[in-house]
């Protein structure tokens, strides 16, 4: 059983939501995505408020839900959207209050995973390899400062990466 809730945190298309679900399994404790729970609050997907609303109306919704999961009990296993680390204050909410995981890969295996996919709103460009570049520069400091443990996920199977953060958890009392 999980002493904190374990935070999944990461760029887009990383894998949080598939690693979660798996590690939640493994470790006998439940699962919340929180941009699944996002889209059931705005009763609708997350690219059309995004185009109606505008990102800065949803980054308030998914700061407030985000809040809300922390203070949940049981702790589980959390699944962040990709942007829940420009906050300063949920970067600082979910290391003070969990045992954040950033799972790590480089924009052009991501590129390469993501290059049929029409849900993730900031990556409907022209140049989605150039995007998740810019992505990459901004916010892999901002998951470096709120995570405990880089994950690399680029090199290992499913399988392998829940292991490796079920043992990470394990060293770390978690």
């Amino acid at each position: 059983m999980l002493e904190r809730h374990c935070i999944l945190v990461g760029m887009p298309g990383v894998g949080k939501t598939t690693i979660g679900r798996r590690l939640a399994n493994r470790l006998g404790t439940d699962f919340v995505d929180l941009d699944a729970v996002i889209e059931t609050e705005i009763g609708c997907p997350i690219r059309t408020y995004f185009e109606h609303q505008g990102e800065a109306a949803f980054r308030d919704i998914e700061a407030r839900l985000l809040e809300r999961a922390l203070a949940a009990e049981p702790p589980c296993v959390l699944s962040t959207g990709g942007g829940a680390v420009l906050r300063a204050g949920n970067r600082q909410a979910m290391h003070q209050l969990g045992t954040v995981m950033y799972l790590r890969s480089s924009p052009e295996h991501l590129a390469r995973r993501l290059r049929n996919d029409t849900k993730r709103p900031l990556l409907q460009v022209d140049d989605p390899l150039k995007k998740l570049k810019e992505l990459y520069a901004e916010r892999d400091p901002l998951y470096r400062e709120a995570a405990h443990y880089v994950v690399e996920t680029q090199r290992g199977s499913v399988a392998t990466v829940v292991g490796h953060i079920a043992m990470q958890l394990d060293l770390m009392g978690a």
